[in-house]
């Protein structure tokens, strides 16, 4: 963290509105990426930064500097996020979603973007069949790129139930993509 976030930081722990605007300016980019990736919903991502951030600005007092901060971030937005998905229905790849997979497969332009809908059909379709706690350290540790000691710290798993997760997250994965044509 660098001084000046850590003097943010701590004008947000007095009240400081405007500091607290920055953070979010600075960090809702990365808290909607782990959201969208997570729910597979563009609304519910950015319903999710929102109560992400409520969840801040009423924490800020609590947060513990030794922390990193971002890692903190992915705490609050991750377990949010794991709450939605309890309450939500099991999300079913559409039809379309399968589709869209085939055509990057066969698609010879690697510089092609991935646009939100995009990403949406990729994950509900690869993630269909993992559990919630497989599909967290799946999206942080490949889609967010985190460490697995900052994953371990997010989600609370320990290092051998972080690394069974990945395992089975990644070999689930693997095999549907296998299934869909890619070699």
């Amino acid at each position: 963290m660098t001084p000046t976030e850590r003097d943010i930081i701590i004008r947000c722990q007095q009240g400081d509105k405007q500091a607290f605007r920055w953070i979010v300016q600075t960090h809702q980019q990365m808290i909607f990426s782990l959201a969208l990736k997570m729910l597979c919903d563009e609304e519910e991502a950015k319903d999710m930064v929102q109560e992400t951030f409520i969840k801040v600005w009423q924490s800020i007092r609590d947060y513990d500097p030794q922390r990193t901060f971002t890692t903190w971030l992915y705490t609050i937005s991750s377990r949010l996020c794991l709450d939605r998905l309890k309450r939500k229905n099991r999300i079913v790849p559409m039809p379309e979603d399968e589709q869209i997979l085939r055509s990057y497969a066969i698609d010879n332009d690697i510089q092609r973007t991935l646009e939100n809908s995009e990403w949406i059909s990729i994950v509900r379709l690869m993630a269909e069949e993992l559990s919630s706690k497989q599909k967290l350290v799946f999206t942080l540790c490949q889609l967010e790129g985190l460490s697995s000691e900052e994953v371990q710290e997010i989600t609370g798993l320990d290092a051998r139930q972080v690394k069974s997760n990945l395992y089975v997250a990644r070999q689930t994965i693997r095999k549907r993509l296998i299934d869909l044509g890619y070699e």
